[in-house]
């Protein structure tokens, strides 16, 4: 079948976009073999919106089948790296093919000594994949993301809860900036002060069409500032959820808050008929956390 290659063009490919990952993550046995929903929800409105800005017309691309069906989507997550999300019904070898070629000549980018330089993610049971990335030059490196799922037709275990901390969803606006402030200490702890941006960047993941307050975990501390945080992301269509992002202050580690705001944030999802839920990690700290919850 020949398929037809187009850039992006407007935002109801966006919408189209959503769909067709919901219906790809549902036929790969909700396993992220392709994007599930919130990724694509929190790259476009977070990651891209917020920190990289990237022209949507000349970094997301897709193929389509004559009846206009969308049969693969290529689209970085940060700059000189490819994802590609295939359905199932199209993938082979010649579409990945065609999809590489595109990502190295749209985006890798050059390298000091004038080559260029592109990463390419894949599962590590995705053989075939593998064997095309291989046969083109390509080489596994170091690190990786580490996926983890779990069965929330399953009670959520209870945890122990620091004394005098308390979990809730975020508040209104007025406590925005000191959101983006124990974000900026979670995530770059070894980083000065000096380097933090203020700009109000949090209210475009609120704009994220699948973002819910009521998933938006923060403990309070008995001070009063915001000590940890986790945002759950719900899909009913999939019934499952996802959290991204998730981090504690480290002036607050090791109380138990990470586990107590994921924990809280699983209740709710189960709550709302999630029946799996999953999570991304690629450091030790995170993976023992995540391990720790089941």
């Amino acid at each position: 079948m020949k398929l037809t290659f187009r850039p992006y063009r407007d935002e109801n490919d966006y919408w189209r976009i959503r769909q067709f990952l919901r219906e790809v993550f549902l036929l790969n046995g909700r396993r992220e073999h392709s994007w599930p929903l919130y990724r694509w929800d929190y790259w476009m409105w977070h990651v891209n919106e917020n920190i990289f800005h990237l022209n949507l017309c000349e970094n997301v691309f897709l193929w389509e089948s004559p009846e206009g069906r969308i049969a693969a989507i290529l689209n970085p997550e940060v700059p000189g790296e490819a994802h590609f999300q295939t359905h199932t019904a199209f993938r082979c070898k010649a579409l990945e093919t065609e999809m590489l070629h595109v990502a190295e000549e749209v985006l890798s980018l050059p390298t000091e000594n004038g080559s260029r330089s592109l990463r390419v993610w894949t599962q590590n049971g995705d053989i075939e994949r593998q064997i095309l990335l291989s046969s083109q030059g390509y080489a596994r490196q170091p690190g990786g993301e580490y996926q983890r799922i779990r069965d929330l037709t399953l009670p959520v275990l209870k945890v122990p809860q620091a004394s005098g901390y308390n979990m809730r969803p975020l508040g209104g606006d007025e406590e925005l900036p000191a959101r983006g402030w124990v974000s900026f200490k979670a995530f770059h702890a070894h980083e000065p002060e000096t380097k933090y941006d203020p700009a109000p960047w949090y209210p475009n993941i609120q704009r994220a069409p699948l973002y819910r307050r009521d998933l938006d975990i923060v403990a309070m501390a008995p001070n009063g500032e915001i000590a940890a945080f986790c945002t759950a992301w719900f899909d009913d269509a999939t019934r499952s959820g996802s959290f991204k992002p998730v981090g504690t202050h480290p002036a607050y580690q090791r109380l138990g808050l990470g586990k107590a705001v994921m924990t809280e944030g699983l209740r709710r999802l189960q709550e709302l008929g999630a029946s799996l839920a999953s999570v991304g990690s690629y450091s030790p700290p995170a993976h023992a956390l995540y391990t720790s919850l089941g």
